[in-house]
């Protein structure tokens, strides 16, 4: 992207800013027809810094942040967690953050871009993907170190602080084989056969099944599609028993997950969100295109989830009841899900 494009590309997003103050710069973006990457790159010198080097490392930095809010979303739900980053490892170019409080799946191949954001009084980690879509930001809180975080962007500042990140567009998606083409039979065998959760992608790239198709394919009541007012009620019966869940969201390069009770559930317009001191959920309903249960059979019992698409067929969350490896899946978790179903 040439000079006088920088210019004209920073006129716009300036009069766009102008005249529209509370749009959100990944709607920005998508408005402009640019990726939200390149408008961050347009404060480098002001509000930004380009961060270079490995991300890996400076993850593993991250705790010296203290306690911040750590954020990852998709283009249909926005997950917020507070708390400190605690054991950060990786396993080539997979990540884990296995903290109390911030829990992530990392995916390193895809982090291309990173910037040190100021925004009046909000400091922030970004990163981007290689098409300049945000994959994870880390916002400091009134509890964070400061200190830490200048020394932070100082150790990683690049040399370039100048021009606008290289971005290109996702491949495209190739498109699903037909469910005849599918040995239904086997794919159900493995279904049934199933030993841990985590097996589960596997099993569709075996079977070349696509996620949605997998489930109009599954074994008999182990995929169940319902409404998203279904998915709210659910949630509002754990909120109201106390039944701690986990609400999985992520994008192509970050899992983010929250384990824990929700409490305080609020309808803004289309979105739908819990509004709880160290988590927040926003999901825009109307964006949701399918919610399906799934009951995956485990070397504990059965897990009984909760999934939810956007029209493209993208999962773009995940509900759970609160579980670990070796431990059954939570009755009452399992209770609220049937009682749905039943209705």
């Amino acid at each position: 992207m040439n000079a006088v494009v920088d210019a004209s590309l920073a006129a716009r997003w300036q009069q766009f800013r102008q005249d529209n103050p509370k749009t959100r710069i990944r709607e920005a973006a998508s408005i402009l027809g640019v990726s939200e990457a390149e408008l961050v790159a347009l404060g480098l010198g002001d509000s930004a810094t380009r961060l270079a080097g490995d991300f890996r490392e400076l993850l593993k930095e991250v705790t010296s942040l203290g306690y911040v809010m750590a954020l990852t979303r998709n283009d249909q739900v926005v997950h917020e967690r507070k708390g400190v980053y605690e054991d950060v490892s990786f396993s080539g170019h997979i990540g884990l953050v296995l903290g109390e409080d911030i829990d992530l799946r990392l995916f390193m191949h895809t982090w291309k871009h990173a910037f040190a954001v100021q925004e009046n009084d909000r400091f922030s980690i970004q990163f981007f993907d290689g098409a300049g879509v945000a994959v994870h930001k880390i916002y400091l809180t009134e509890k964070s170190t400061t200190v830490a975080y200048w020394d932070l962007v100082k150790k990683y500042r690049a040399e370039d602080q100048e021009s606008l990140p290289e971005v290109s567009p996702y491949p495209a998606v190739e498109p699903e084989l037909e469910d005849a083409l599918i040995d239904a039979e086997a794919f159900q065998q493995d279904w049934l056969a199933l030993q841990d959760t985590h097996a589960f992608f596997g099993m569709l790239k075996k079977h070349k099944v696509s996620r949605l198709q997998g489930l109009r394919l599954a074994p008999a009541d182990h995929a169940i599609q319902i409404e998203m007012s279904q998915l709210k009620q659910v949630c509002e019966t754990a909120a109201e028993q106390g039944v701690p869940i986990m609400v999985f969201v992520g994008n192509r390069g970050c899992i983010q997950i929250h384990t824990g009770a929700i409490k305080r559930l609020v309808q803004t317009g289309p979105w739908f969100n819990v509004l709880d001191p160290e988590f927040n959920l926003h999901l825009r309903e109307d964006a949701v295109d399918q919610v399906w249960i799934t009951r995956k059979p485990t070397a504990d019992g059965i897990v009984t989830g909760i999934e939810v698409f956007n029209a493209q067929g993208e999962q773009i969350a995940l509900f759970f009841g609160k579980r670990k490896p070796g431990i059954p899946e939570d009755l009452a978790w399992r209770s609220i899900v049937d009682q749905i179903v039943r209705v």
